[in-house]
């Protein structure tokens, strides 16, 4: 059994495998759904022999239960026989062969297929008690596909492990492996990893790899991979250097992933960026199990020093996780079915070079569960974390579906603009993994070939959204936050960088409820953005960083982005038109006076000036039918002015203040 660092691995797994208990990955647990008539006789099969030549009610009920597992994992659940309820556990081989059949009937009928993990003795009478792996069949158009990001510090290891797993080649010592992983010429003379590259590792229904590397340039054929695969895993590989943060916090909110995995030299120990990242994955409830590296070259003394300092991070107030190592099988598939509730944190040892352990750490990968929901059926919502321009076909987004499907030749809504408006989309066609498909579903990763649309016409942090949805963007919103780290003090005006989802914008602060805050303080403040709208949900998760200032938190309320409009009187000059200075202005020209937020002096300087609210924005048309600085027989000009706020000016503007 695995070797529990500072816990008895007994105690502690008798959630999973005690008497009388199980866990959340037990058939016989209660669904809690009553209106698939579960929860009335979930009583009847909560004992372990149910399973053993079942009546048709009760069977009936297995195989709706495994069912309704198997849609919320997106086709997959780990099944176990001789775990459940009652005097006596574990089953005689009769009994075993009886399940056995059963089970075999329960995933024929829901069209499935499973493989046996392991075989153990349980209870006073040595029962027999196994688990499987039940997984749906998919279509080759289809797979399950679970996002794993790959943080750490610098020199650590990340784009080596991930070469060697995606094309099943050892390393040399020397980083050959990792040379096959880098999107730019700078990232293959230092060997750092400096944007956010994506690497897939495909499994098919018994569990085995189906990555092949091509013979002669050794490159992955992605179509092939997942074709063959009934499960994918993205590798989201991110920057380990500090002055890339801010590209490896945009791959922890915008690409959401599922699961974590935190890489840790053995040699160089828990250093750098590794508490940094830890404690990212943490904030966003991201679980997370740990690699570490190097343990071919690593003294041992070393190694053990090593791993004590990590234990007593990763058991410390704020990380409170069960720390596991991982030696064997048995404990692959214990920590594996317990990862889900974010407690568990496995630890693997393994060597690139070598490659020791390694063959736990694929059987890991190939048991975890997706863990976002597809939500079908509700209004599709798909967020642009990335915009290419292809030659033949046009502008190209990526991102990830949160819910509903997307189907072929789909009208969506694409937004917010600079303005806050969305323009209707048609969608040209899919590709998943670059494989061409006609629909996707909410969890997974995706690109759009779109219709009529330049790439200068949208941006990361983009939406695309049914029209059903009616979607408005945003300048305010309310959150609570929590302050990591701040050297002094944060009050109202403060601005910083915030992340929620694949937004990534410089917000202010406008009011909150304490008149500062300090590291440790929790608050509920008032953001709105400096450049332009965004479209964010309730509940999201965000980030708020400024150099080492770091704050955690979720968004609250929206406050819908709507447009004032006032008219201004003003005089106009005499003639067709006249220069002051080096300005000119005509009758029907374009007169915009926008305050520079990112500049402190200007802006005061440009209030001073004019006497305007931050947020006005006076502007007039180019074409002389929609002109809004026109003559008229009273001497005077209507000036539009769109303003966030009711606004209120005394005084008329002159010439000299509409300056562009």
């Amino acid at each position: 059994m695995a070797a529990m660092v500072g816990v008895n691995m007994d105690e502690s797994m008798d959630c999973c495998h005690g008497n009388g208990g199980g866990t959340d990955d037990n058939l016989f647990a209660p669904d809690g759904n009553e209106e698939n008539g579960v929860q009335p006789m979930v009583a009847s099969v909560l004992n372990a022999r149910s399973v053993v030549k079942p009546d048709e009610d009760v069977y009936q009920l297995l195989k709706q239960n495994l069912k309704h597992r198997l849609e919320d994992s997106q086709g997959e659940a780990i099944y176990e026989l001789g775990v459940g309820e009652g005097a006596d556990s574990g089953f005689t081989e009769d009994e075993m062969v009886s399940a056995l059949s059963t089970l075999d009937r329960l995933v024929e009928e829901l069209g499935a297929t499973y493989i046996k993990l392991r075989e153990r003795t349980i209870g006073a009478t040595a029962g027999r008690a196994a688990e499987f792996l039940v997984r749906c069949h998919v279509d080759t158009e289809d797979f399950i596909e679970v996002r794993v990001a790959v943080v750490g510090n610098v020199d650590a290891g990340k784009s080596t492990l991930l070469g060697v797993l995606t094309h099943g080649c050892l390393d040399n010592g020397r980083g050959v492996a990792r040379q096959r992983l880098f999107r730019h010429k700078h990232e293959m003379e230092s060997g750092r990893t400096s944007s956010v590259g994506n690497d897939i590792l495909g499994f098919d229904n018994s569990g085995c790899v189906t990555n092949k590397p091509d013979g002669h340039g050794g490159g992955l054929d992605w179509l092939s991979i997942c074709e063959k695969s009934s499960k994918v895993i993205t590798f989201i590989d991110l920057a380990g250097h500090e002055k890339y943060l801010k590209t490896t916090i945009f791959g922890m909110t915008g690409h959401a992933p599922d699961f974590c995995m935190l890489m840790v030299g053995s040699n160089a120990g828990v250093i750098g960026m590794t508490k940094e990242h830890l404690g990212l994955a943490l904030a966003l409830n991201v679980p997370v199990f740990v690699v570490i590296t190097k343990i071919d070259m690593c003294p041992a003394n070393v190694l053990q020093d090593t791993l004590k300092l990590l234990t007593k991070v990763l058991k410390s107030p704020g990380c409170r996780k069960i720390p596991v190592l991982v030696t064997c099988h048995d404990d692959v598939i214990v920590t594996a079915t317990n990862f889900i509730s974010e407690r568990v944190c496995p630890i693997f040892q393994v060597s690139n070079v070598t490659g020791e352990n390694l063959d736990l750490l694929k059987m890991f990968l190939n048991l975890l569960s997706a863990r976002m929901e597809s939500r079908i059926g509700e209004p599709a919502e798909f967020q642009i974390d990335d915009i290419y321009s292809v030659p033949g076909v046009g502008t190209v987004v990526s991102g990830t579906t949160l819910r509903g499907e997307i189907h072929l030749n789909d009208t969506m809504l694409l937004g917010p603009d600079l303005v806050g408006h969305f323009q209707s989309i048609a969608v040209r066609s899919i590709h998943r993994k670059r494989m061409p498909v006609k629909v996707v579903k909410g969890g997974q990763t995706a690109s759009f070939a779109l219709k009529k649309i330049k790439r200068s016409q949208i941006r990361k942090g983009m939406v695309m959204v049914c029209p059903i949805l009616d979607p408005h963007a945003c300048w305010e919103f309310d959150g609570e936050i929590l302050v990591l780290h701040h050297p002094t003090t944060i009050s109202a005006r403060y601005q910083a960088m915030v992340h929620c989802g694949s937004v990534r914008q410089t917000a202010s602060i406008i009011h909150m409820d304490k008149d500062c805050l300090r590291t440790g303080d929790k608050a509920y403040v008032r953001f709105r953005f400096i450049k332009n709208p965004e479209y964010i949900r309730a509940g999201a998760r965000l980030v708020f960083r400024e150099g080492r200032t770091k704050a955690v938190g979720s968004v609250l309320k929206i406050h819908s982005h709507i447009q004032n409009t006032v008219t201004l009187k003003t005089k106009p000059n005499k003639g067709r038109g006249h220069t002051h200075g080096n300005h000119q202005h005509r009758p029907g020209a374009v007169a915009m006076v926008t305050t520079d937020n990112n500049n402190r002096q200007q802006r005061d300087y440009r209030r001073k000036k004019e006497d305007l609210p931050e947020d006005v924005t006076v502007a007039a048309k180019i074409n002389k039918t929609d002109s809004t600085l026109t003559n008229n027989s009273t001497g005077t000009s209507d000036i539009t002015v769109t303003s966030q706020q009711p606004l209120t000016i005394q005084q008329p503007l002159t010439s000299q203040q509409l300056v562009t």
